[in-house]
């Protein structure tokens, strides 16, 4: 998928997020996200710091946290999450439509925006019909990474196909679902694993 192409998603899954926030309280503010140790606040601490950085900045921050990547994101989320949730979600509009990103292909971005988008709205019970081509563009190239989070490596010898979507990849035991719980599963979010189905659903919670 083509850079041109995926930005427009990635925006558009930036100002949903966006309008799906406006008027949480505290209390959801502070919920427990689906990324361990990060509450609702955090990640959208995290999204707005991933909208704002360049590759040079990337690897000052990297610098400054001794080359230790999970001690960067916790640094920019420390930044980013301000003590008056709304403040930080005021900073995050201003980024809706930027195209700066660290280094490394647009596709992970794309992935960003829409997995850490359900992994907020999953636990404040906030439904979102996403785009087709949001989903399976995060799914295409979350498939063949494994950058991070280990994707490629989680689905290896399965096949994935999902029910309410054309989308598919894979071989062997099946794991069968709504796409967006399948990119959910793959990327390592347990929570996911309840709306699928299939004889491979036992070797994919295995490898959570």
């Amino acid at each position: 998928m083509a850079a041109s192409s995926v930005w427009p998603l990635i925006h558009g899954e930036r100002a949903a997020l966006a309008a799906d926030l406006a008027g949480l309280t505290d209390e959801q503010w502070a919920t427990a996200s689906l990324c361990p140790g990060w509450s609702v606040r955090d990640v959208l601490g995290h999204l707005t710091a991933t909208a704002k950085m360049t590759p040079g900045a990337f690897f000052v921050h990297l610098a400054q946290a001794r080359f230790r990547f999970h001690d960067m994101s916790d640094q920019l989320i420390a930044a980013e999450a301000t003590a008056v949730p709304a403040d930080g979600l005021t900073e995050f509009r201003k980024h809706l439509g930027d195209t700066t990103h660290p280094p490394g292909p647009v596709g992970a971005m794309l992935g960003e925006a829409v997995v850490h988008g359900e992994d907020i709205r999953r636990p404040l019970g906030i439904k979102r019909d996403y785009p087709p081509e949001a989903v399976t563009g995060a799914a295409n190239f979350l498939k063949g990474s494994n950058l991070l989070i280990g994707s490629k490596r989680r689905i290896a010898g399965l096949a994935l196909r999902a029910n309410d979507l054309e989308w598919a990849t894979g071989s062997g035991p099946e794991v069968t679902g709504p796409a967006i719980s399948l990119l959910m599963a793959m990327t390592g979010r347990a929570a996911a694993l309840d709306d699928l189905s299939g004889e491979g659903v036992a070797t994919l919670r295995s490898r959570m």
